[in-house]
């Protein structure tokens, strides 16, 4: 029995040692705006080797393999996508932190889609009725969004650590007061499959498009903030002021930079 002990003890540490923990991960998903809608520009395509992204799907056309670190450069949820606030919240990190730590992120999105895609038990009854347009996103993780997650983000565990969860998504659910409770749901197992404290990992979680930029649902924002009532360390990213394009939806390329480094701005206080 010793020698079991032994062995599992061994195995553990070896594993602990392979993690960097000057190598913070953080989890995005969401639907289109955390996919990224707008167009990057010249910008946003200036990397550093600091900020990586875990390229989520195979993209030949970017020189880039499913499951493998890059340079963050856009686009970083698939190879036809945009803009996203991931992008400049982890430029804003790195900007903000010890020259010695490196930003990693995961991004998952799928655009139209409902929280329910993300709910580890119940998301085939979602998947079974989505229409075909969304499905052609949502075959590109294997049928399902969050196991994809959830294997990036145990591959992502074995070179650095989870610091994070960054939530954009609402527009669907908008009026569902369900909403937060479901949210609360993919948190926990998020949490639960990837073996992380929910007091160590706070879900960062951006609001829709503003009122006063003409969101179409802003009304959800409303619901948005009751999150934290459901999940302690939840905390709510404000897109007052983000500029917004016209379809009252999606952020301009502008608004994404503004919300990516307001998420940032949330989460630097928080690290321990």
């Amino acid at each position: 029995m010793k020698k079991y002990f032994l062995l599992a003890l061994l195995l553990t540490g070896s594993v602990s040692l392979a993690q960097d923990s000057n190598f913070h991960v953080y989890l995005s998903f969401g639907q289109s705006n955390m996919e990224g809608h707008a167009k990057f520009e010249h910008q946003d395509t200036l990397g550093t080797e600091r900020f990586q992204v875990l390229q989520s799907v195979d993209c030949p056309e970017l020189g880039r393999e499913a499951g493998k670190w890059y340079t963050a450069v856009p686009p970083l949820s698939r190879c036809d996508t945009g803009l996203t606030p991931t992008d400049y919240f982890g430029r804003t990190m790195v900007q903000n932190l010890p020259e010695n730590v490196k930003v990693g992120v995961i991004n998952v999105a799928v655009g139209g889609c409902k929280i329910e895609l993300f709910d580890k038990e119940n998301y085939q009854d979602y998947v079974d009725t989505a229409p075909d347009w969304m499905m052609s996103r949502i075959n590109q993780y294997n049928g399902n969004p969050y196991g994809h997650l959830v294997d990036l983000g145990k591959k992502a565990q074995e070179k650095g650590v989870i610091k994070g969860i960054l939530l954009h998504q609402g527009e669907s659910n908008t009026g569902d007061e369900q909403w937060p409770e479901k949210v609360k749901t993919v948190y926990e197992d998020l949490l639960k499959d990837l073996n992380l404290n929910a007091d160590e990992v706070p879900l960062i979680a951006g609001e829709m498009v503003s009122e006063e930029q003409g969101g179409k649902c802003a009304s959800m924002n409303k619901i948005l903030a009751k999150l934290p009532h459901k999940i302690p360390n939840a905390h709510i990213v404000s897109s007052e002021g983000c500029e917004a394009v016209d379809d009252g939806l999606h952020f301009s390329a502008a608004g994404y930079r503004e919300l990516g480094e307001r998420y940032a701005e949330k989460m630097l206080p928080l690290l321990k």
